[in-house]
């Protein structure tokens, strides 16, 4: 195993389930948290109270509140910070970020406004060229990787040697990394992903079976690929772990963030009602919008990200979602 130190920012769900990969692969890790207090439990306690309560973390991890400390002589920087957040607080760090370090995003969203990718906000904050920047993707949901279960992802740079290093750095007894040089399709599969588990989340809040999610499930990975490759992206990208992978994972478990969040609203709550009640981040409640715009721009037809931002932004009720998908024109599935 290869050993090194790791930056991961933050001390989030998925950044400290990330941090024991990282660990259980021989790095040293520094965590990242935006409290002083909750990097002084993770000191103490060798536990994230507030994220992953219950679950020892590794010796090899520690907790700072320090940015520069924790940049001090990291050769990869961690980014699992929520997308929509993302250049705010990259442009605080990138002042500390060595001048070689190797950035991997584990965000999976499309920033409101710009339309820009989370590898492409990197590159505009840092600087850093395509062989600094890659991307880890896959059906990775946080309890399940921080209890060290059985786990693969897909880790993307379009600087295939790159890929390989990172892939040799976070391979751990528990996960397994595959490479892939389509950052793109990677990460247009775990953005859209939370959209269709929003979307799976209403049709189990209404009370349908398996049939109406499976259908959901699979128009939505049709819906993901055409855009995808009308952007450019490998259509066998979405076929595996960072697509169809992850796209099983966040619409099937109640793990899922998205598909919980789904639930609620098909059960009759609000997005403000729900948002009231949680810490955590529903990326496609946010990205649903983006992911949108990025599709009409591109030309390509959306329905589920178009219905799905409708019922978030209270415009339209899931069961009028619902009603409006059976109402469609019929077509050939392939068209």
């Amino acid at each position: 195993m290869s050993a090194g130190k790791v930056a991961v920012f933050s001390a989030g769900s998925w950044g400290t389930a990330f941090s024991i990969v990282l660990a259980d692969a021989g790095n040293d890790v520094t965590l990242w948290a935006r409290r002083e207090e909750l990097a002084a439990a993770i000191n103490d306690r060798h536990e994230n109270p507030d994220y992953q309560p219950g679950v020892e973390l590794p010796p090899a991890v520690s907790g700072t509140h320090d940015v520069e400390k924790a940049l001090h002589g990291a050769d990869l920087v961690v980014l699992a910070t929520p997308s929509q957040t993302l250049r705010m607080n990259l442009t605080q760090w990138a002042p500390y970020i060595e001048d070689d370090a190797v950035l991997v995003s584990l965000m999976k969203g499309v920033e409101l406004g710009t339309l820009e990718r989370m590898s492409q906000v990197i590159a505009e904050v840092t600087g850093a060229g395509p062989d600094r920047i890659a991307v880890v993707s896959g059906p990775n949901l946080s309890p399940e990787i921080a209890r060290r279960e059985p786990a693969a992802s897909v880790v993307a740079c379009e600087d295939e040697g790159v890929a390989r290093m990172i892939q040799d750095r976070i391979h751990s007894p528990a996960f397994r990394p595959y490479t892939s040089v389509d950052v793109l399709g990677c990460e247009l599969g775990g953005a859209y992903k939370n959209v269709v588990g929003l979307a799976v989340g209403m049709a189990v809040g209404l009370g349908f079976g398996d049939n109406t999610t499976a259908s959901v499930i699979t128009r939505g990975l049709a819906e993901t690929a055409r855009l995808a490759m009308a952007l450019g992206a490998n259509p066998l990208t979405l076929m595996g772990l960072a697509g169809l992978g992850d796209l099983v994972a966040t619409c099937s478990s109640p793990l899922s963030r998205n598909r919980t969040f789904g639930e609620k609203l098909g059960q009759g709550m609000t997005t403000e009602e729900i948002l009231a009640t949680t810490r955590q981040v529903a990326e496609g409640a946010k990205s649903c919008a983006s992911l949108l715009a990025l599709a009409e721009r591109t030309g390509v037809d959306a329905p589920i990200a178009h219905h799905v931002t409708e019922v978030v932004a209270g415009r339209m009720t899931a069961q009028e979602m619902m009603d409006s998908f059976i109402a469609r024109d019929t077509k050939a599935e392939t068209d």
